[in-house]
Formats: C-alpha cells, structure tokens, sequence
C-alpha cells in the first residue's frame, strides 16, 4: 500500500527558497502522479502543483507560476517541490497525494487523490 512522507519544511525569510520531499514507500511511484497542496490556517486547501507518472508534465498554480517547479526521481522513489522567492503569503502546511497516472483529476481540493501524507510546515516569515 503506497504511503506518502514529506520532509523539508522550515522557516525561511522572504525571498528565500526551499525544497520539500515527498518520499513514497509500499509501491513504487513510476505509477503514480503526485499533487501538492497547501493548507494556512483559517484558509481552505489550494492545490500547488501536479506532476503525471507518464511524462512527468507538470501543473502549476498561478499563485506559485515562475517560483515553484516540481520534478520526480523515480529512482529514489521521491518527488520534490522546489520553492523559490518565498513570501509570506506561501506560509502553510504543504501535503502530497497521490492518483493513478495522470494530473486529469487534480484540482484545489484534491479529492480524487489518495494516500496523504501528515504534511511538512513552510513558515515564510523575517
């Protein structure tokens, strides 16, 4: 049973970049497209990327265009999210799920997605 762990959170200061993990375990991740969410307190869930199995084509929120880029290593059965130019405004708990093969389902609320992790803190704050 795939299972999913994130990792890389932090603080950082405004302008800041930082890289959060989400290591899979249980099934390889050749199979599957990764989303990634975030969640601020008081605020709803808003999907922040997407990256399919097939192509590793990739989906980005327009709040995170130019500063976020997803990529996967299949190899080490990990997909990451590389955050560059923090602001304040990106301060949440970042989660990854999980569904079969491509993005096609993937929306703010994640709701065709499966297999959550617990979340990593990003705290963009000076």
């Amino acid at each position: 049973q795939l299972q999913l762990v994130e990792s890389g959170g932090g603080l950082v200061q405004p302008g800041g970049s930082l890289r959060v993990s989400c290591a899979a375990s249980g099934s390889t991740l050749d199979y599957y497209a990764i989303g990634w969410f975030r969640q601020a307190p008081g605020k709803e869930r808003e999907g922040v990327s997407c990256i399919s199995a097939s192509d590793g084509s990739t989906y980005m929120a327009d709040s995170v265009k130019g500063r976020f880029s997803a990529s996967r290593d299949n190899a080490k059965n990990t997909v990451y999210l590389q955050m560059n130019n923090l602001i304040p405004d990106d301060t949440a708990v970042y989660y990854c799920a999980a569904d079969w093969e491509s993005c096609a389902r993937y929306n703010d609320y994640g709701d065709a997605f499966f297999s959550w992790g617990r979340g990593t803190q990003v705290t963009v704050s000076s």
